[in-house]
């Protein structure tokens, strides 16, 4: 790798489509040390999520500067219920992903292995000023996982930042702690996917590993911050497939992790599944358990418990978390705002007991 001074982890970046996180093996192959997965290519091959490959002996992203397409979405569809209630964001994804969720609602572009034929040219700057065109408060990387186009992301996500967008990031959070600081201070928020808790059902229906995504979260969280020093903001989602992941023990443990680690603060959003892709068998999630798992993350000590891909208003709602008041603050259907009662920067008060409600108002 003798004159690629981008290759590895430690050394500056000097040309966008290097990988920023790699380095040469004894064999002649080359690492990849964005995720877990840990690519070990030789000349040619591609990683698993197929857009990171080895071009003469150093890794790239192939996708750069290449989305996959564009809309104009509400904040509270990423799903973010704590982030400027709603603004509108600009939302785009690449190709390619390095999980393997048999339940993808989006593999035709997540598994695309053609992706000339999904995607147009956009430059960092050109996503920066569309979102300005289309008076977008916010620019979201999604439809597919962000993390493996991580470089393109922060470059747009540093674009956006000068132009007074907010960048936001929503991802499974499958990503090695080397690559976690550049990429999650690149943010000023982000969703992150806890697919489920117990190891067994992440290899077997996602093909990735619990604890890195934890660990991920628990960065996240705690560690990120924005350039003006705020924390990165957080919500996690969970979709709950029926006989898979919505057994009350998973439930409970899942949200006690969440207090002890996170802080009852950080949203959850409870989201139910329907058949698709390699999961057509699976029955669609009923709203029963959406509602019993709503009340074990209450039970458990979270504060901001929240209802996805289902009519119920009352789960789309954000509550004073004071069990003495528990006023309507942010009233939503679906992803309507019927009314905002919160307003000011990092942290909003109750109108009516002057409670802190946590978020970015």
């Amino acid at each position: 790798m003798t004159g690629h001074p981008a290759q590895s982890a430690h050394t500056q970046v000097m040309h966008p489509v290097f990988g920023r996180w790699q380095h040469p093996l004894d064999d002649g192959r080359v690492q990849c040390d964005l995720c877990p997965r840990e690519c070990k290519l030789r000349e040619g091959q591609r990683g698993f999520c197929f857009v990171r490959s080895n071009h003469d002996g150093h890794i790239e992203l192939d996708t750069y500067g290449r989305s996959s397409g564009f809309a104009i979405d509400p904040v509270e569809k990423k799903p973010l219920n704590h982030f400027h209630p709603g603004s509108a964001v600009l939302s785009f994804g690449t190709a390619g992903c390095n999980s393997a969720c048999k339940f993808c609602q989006n593999w035709d572009i997540s598994r695309a292995r053609d992706w000339t034929r999904v995607s147009r040219e956009a430059e960092p700057d050109d996503i920066a000023d569309l979102a300005v065109m289309h008076n977008a408060q916010s620019v979201a990387f999604t439809y597919n996982d962000p993390i493996v186009f991580a470089e393109y992301a922060i470059d747009t996500a540093d674009a956006c930042r000068e132009k007074g967008i907010h960048p936001i990031a929503v991802t499974a959070g499958y990503m090695n702690a080397c690559a976690r600081p550049a990429f999650y201070d690149a943010m000023d928020a982000a969703n992150i996917d806890l697919k489920g808790f117990t190891e067994d059902f992440y290899w077997s229906v996602t093909g990735t590993h619990l604890q890195d995504v934890l660990d991920t979260i628990d960065y996240a969280v705690n560690e990120a911050r924005t350039p003006n020093g705020e924390h990165v903001w957080v919500e996690l989602t969970t979709l709950l497939i029926p006989g898979r992941n919505d057994d009350d023990a998973q439930l409970h443990a899942e949200c006690a992790w969440i207090r002890e680690h996170c802080g009852p603060d950080v949203p959850l959003h409870f989201s139910a599944f329907h058949p698709d892709y390699k999961m057509m068998d699976a029955p669609p999630t009923p709203l029963a358990t959406l509602l019993r798992a709503r009340e074990i993350a209450y039970a458990e000590g979270l504060n901001y418990v929240y209802t996805g891909n289902v009519h119920y208003p009352e789960g789309d709602t954000t509550y004073c978390p004071n069990p003495e008041c528990g006023a309507v603050l942010v009233e939503r259907d679906w992803y309507r705002i019927l009314e905002n009662r919160l307003s000011g920067g990092v942290a909003a008060i109750c109108p009516e007991c002057g409670t802190p409600i946590a978020g970015r108002w």
